[in-house]
């Protein structure tokens, strides 16, 4: 297949990378910058530069972009795309971008289905691609207005470059769990690191400090614009998170180890009852 890639970030160069890695298609690649497609191009992980030629040729679509600007790409290059072309997304929100693509896709003719790879690091950018990335990572896909066969295409491309499971949901399931799953740790690493402690941690950390401050290293301008358009479902995992820390302070506020007690061991069952 002839596959394009627009956006050579983190997921759009590792998915780059993978592809050419795992399987036989002809990868072009696309980007706003020229410096990461530049170095695309060198270390293999894309077989040309890509143009409305290469749209025009393309199989499968992937826009590694900030859904916002994967919507304006669409729309902007939509005459362009081949009318048999799959476009997936790797977004982190659906509700928002899905019905928009789900129009182009209508107006321009080709098959639109949302795709995330549950996959990441701390640190963006082509140069901290790789194409192991998604090695045993679950990939989701939102079906949408696509055919089996076209979702199956998708499906049997992500196993063949290292996806471990295929979770098939809704726009509104999705952006429901991804608040919780994925948003809300964001939040508190963020907001746990702006304690008056934090500049002192060390000498007094160890696993504890790096697993909850972690995902503080966080790419303001992508996550402020994942948060505000997941608004309601993530704001609801915050009331939620509030509610339970409410829950402990007031037992340590008032004493009461009992209380203290059961619910920190309620909490281990749980974590225990789910494993991983």
């Amino acid at each position: 297949m002839n596959i394009v890639v627009a956006g050579l970030g983190i997921i759009g160069g590792s998915l780059a990378k993978a592809v050419k890695k795992y399987t036989d298609n002809y990868v072009y690649g696309m980007n706003r910058s020229p410096e990461p497609l530049n170095r695309a191009i060198e270390c293999g992980a894309v077989d040309a530069r890509g143009d409305e030629t290469a749209l025009g040729k393309a199989d499968i679509l992937i826009l590694g972009l900030y859904p916002e600007a994967a919507v304006e790409f669409v729309r902007k290059n939509g005459m362009y795309i081949n009318k048999d072309c799959i476009v997936i997304d790797t977004s982190g929100i659906k509700s928002e971008i899905c019905p928009q693509m789900d129009k182009l896709a209508s107006e321009f003719g080709f098959t639109f289905i949302g795709f995330h790879p549950m996959a990441g690091k701390e640190k963006n950018g082509f140069d901290v691609s790789e194409a192991d990335l998604f090695r045993n990572a679950s990939a989701i896909i939102v079906k949408g207005n696509a055919s089996e066969e076209a979702v199956e295409k998708i499906a049997s491309l992500c196993m063949n470059i290292g996806f471990g499971r295929i979770v098939y949901t809704t726009p509104e399931e999705h952006d429901r769990m991804i608040a919780f799953t994925s948003e809300l740790p964001h939040v508190l690493a963020c907001a746990y690191v702006f304690s008056p402690n934090c500049p002192n941690h060390n000498g007094f950390s160890a696993g504890s400090y790096r697993d909850v401050s972690r995902v503080a290293n966080i790419n303001a301008d992508l996550w402020s614009e994942l948060f505000i358009e997941n608004k309601k479902p993530l704001i609801t995992e915050i009331d939620t998170l509030i509610g339970n820390l409410m829950l402990i302070r007031n037992s340590i506020e008032n004493g009461d180890r009992r209380e203290l007690t059961r619910i920190l061991h309620k909490a281990k069952l749980i974590k225990e009852e789910l494993g991983e």
